[in-house]
């Protein structure tokens, strides 16, 4: 499972002109499922984003969790993060997991953030989204769970 994590301020979730989903600061996660993932895989991942000490404690350094922190979490599925692109100009897909198990490892992964985190809000699996964001830091982190 691959996830962009980024530190924000803000994020929000626009499908059809309509605002679907907002949050404050906290984390900003897409989340990509590869057709080699689990349900196991997608634990892990939300159990690793959680967990990452990115945000600021009382020195300024990076030392506190999402849980530490009190943030909140926006999840968006966003299957273009599996792209291929070592040879050619086009991005192949070949290695993301398919809608049917993309869409149930996307559900886990964000069952599981809502056993740990008291905010998690979503994007709208294979929908058309604008995804608006302020980047705190900036912080933007890669995870690549296999």
């Amino acid at each position: 499972m691959l996830c962009l994590i980024q530190r924000v301020t803000s994020a929000s979730v626009v499908v059809d002109s309509q605002t679907i989903s907002e949050i404050g600061p906290g984390l900003l996660v897409f989340v990509c499922a590869m057709e080699t993932d689990t349900e196991e895989t997608a634990v892990k991942a939300a159990g690793r984003t959680i967990r990452l000490r990115i945000f600021r404690d009382a020195n300024g350094r990076m030392n506190r969790s999402l849980i530490d922190a009190g943030g909140s979490m926006l999840i968006v599925s966003q299957f273009t993060l599996g792209a291929d692109t070592k040879k050619g100009n086009r991005p192949g897909f070949s290695q993301v997991a398919g809608p049917e198990l993309g869409s149930r490892l996307y559900d886990r992964f964000v069952a599981e953030a809502r056993l740990h985190c008291r905010d998690v809000r979503t994007g709208e699996f294979g929908a058309e989204m604008s995804v608006n964001l302020t980047n705190d830091g900036p912080v933007t982190i890669w995870l690549d769970i296999n």
